[in-house]
This record gives C-alpha cells, sequence and structure tokens, in this order.
C-alpha cells in the first residue's frame, strides 16, 4: 500500500514538470525561460537553483523571491528582465561563462497540492564564432530548440534546393508539351501515312 501511494505522489509531482535545452554563446547574455498566468494566480513565490527541481524548494537557490517580495540573488549577473507582474520570471545571466553550463530550475509555487510549476533547463555553452544574430529584435542563441515546421521549411528553400526544384519543374512543363504535341499532331501523320499506302496500293493494281 505505501509503494502505491509512492507511485502517485511521484506521478503528481511530475505532472506540471517540463525540460528544455537552452545554447548560450560565451560572453554574451543568455536567458533561461520560466513563466505561469498571472491572470489566473497572481503573483507567486518562485526560485531558481543549480540542478534539477527537487520534491520541495530549488536546488543550491542562486535566485527567489516570496510573494513578489524584492528577489534574493546569488549573484548580480543573475536578473529577471522579463515582467515578473505578468508572470514572467524568466533568468537572464549576464556575459555568461562556461562555468555557467549545466542543469537549472526553475519552481513556481502554486496554491494546492502538488500544483507547483517544475521546469529543468540544460544550459550549453558554445563560441561565439559568428557575429550574434538578430532575428526580429531578438537574440539567435538565447533559446534554440528543436526545428519547427517552419524552420525546416525555410531550411529547404535554400538555393541549391530552389535550383533543383526549379529543374524538376521545367523538366515537367516539357514532357506535358511533347505529350500534347504527340496527341496533337500524331493523328494527323497516321491519316497521310494511310492515305499515302492507300495510293500507292492503288497504283500497283492498276
Amino acid at each position: 500500500m505505501r509503494g502505491l501511494c509512492y507511485f502517485f505522489l511521484s506521478i503528481l509531482t511530475q505532472v506540471s514538470s517540463s525540460t528544455l535545452k537552452v545554447i548560450g554563446f560565451f560572453g554574451h547574455n543568455v536567458t533561461l525561460p520560466c513563466r505561469y498566468d498571472s491572470q489566473t494566480h497572481g503573483v507567486l513565490s518562485f526560485c531558481w537553483g543549480r540542478g534539477r527541481v527537487p520534491r520541495s524548494q530549488c536546488s543550491s537557490t542562486i535566485l527567489s523571491s516570496q510573494d513578489g517580495a524584492g528577489p534574493f540573488r546569488q549573484s548580480p549577473r543573475y536578473q529577471l528582465l522579463g515582467r515578473v507582474t505578468d508572470g514572467d520570471v524568466s533568468l537572464t545571466i549576464l556575459d555568461a561563462q562556461w562555468s555557467d553550463a549545466g542543469v537549472y530550475g526553475c519552481r513556481i509555487e502554486i496554491p494546492g497540492w502538488f500544483n507547483d510549476k517544475k521546469v529543468n533547463t540544460h544550459l550549453v555553452m558554445e563560441d561565439d564564432i559568428l557575429t550574434t544574430f538578430v532575428t526580429n529584435n531578438v537574440e539567435v542563441g538565447e533559446i534554440i530548440g528543436i526545428a519547427t515546421t517552419e524552420e525546416k521549411f525555410k531550411a529547404f528553400l535554400e538555393v541549391g534546393n530552389i535550383g533543383r526544384m526549379a529543374a524538376i519543374f521545367f523538366f515537367i512543363i516539357i514532357i506535358s508539351l511533347v505529350f500534347v504535341f504527340r496527341r496533337r499532331f500524331l493523328p494527323k501523320r497516321t491519316l497521310q501515312h494511310l492515305n499515302t499506302s492507300t495510293a500507292e496500293n492503288i497504283y500497283e493494281v492498276l
């Protein structure tokens, strides 16, 4: 019976848990997302820690806030640049270093039993070899997830693929034109051939 209770307890504590992967560039700011519906719940307590979110609180807390009070932060490099009152408690690490790589856990204390939202994020650090790309005023590299269908479609529409698609398109048009002209002119040529053959046969009889 006790084992069954622990089983259901483990399921309930994992219902609101999610895992993300974020890629950051050395020397640049990197943001680890964590949000909740503040219109429904109001301003809630939350915490960020190094390591996966445990059953209670956060592991090695680096930033936390109780009921909207001024946040405690382990280092000034840990900032909340989103609108906390709107439920955006995403953690921004300023001037990210190699030592910042690892797993971070965000816990949002939603009232009720087993309602806390938990977000585990794996931060991977990479070299900033190329200039930071900017798309719609958002730095690429702050949040990189699995490629969406739109991204795959854009990747497919590269120069090489466009050339291949154009070649296939023109090839289909040529085949279609040949087929149309063949159907249009073949009966006439066949009829002319039959008339010629008939005339030759008549001459042979005479």
